[in-house]
């Protein structure tokens, strides 16, 4: 599997240790996957913010 599949999963810790290990080797010597993970590294902290009221009401109304 291609490292940007498992780029997701890689910053939500969901990884297996041995597949964590690979992704993290790769990013450090593939700019191009490298500036794929930097916009989503951030996507946990993000939804952190929201609450489960947020989610189940759907989009706010415009």
């Amino acid at each position: 599997m291609h490292v940007r599949q498992s780029l997701g999963a890689y910053v939500l810790g969901a990884l297996a240790p041995d597949e964590d290990r690979r992704v993290a080797g790769h990013l450090r010597t593939c700019p191009d996957c490298r500036a794929a993970y930097l916009e989503v590294a951030e996507a946990p902290s993000m939804l952190a913010l929201l609450f489960e009221e947020d989610l189940a009401d759907g989009p706010p109304d415009e």
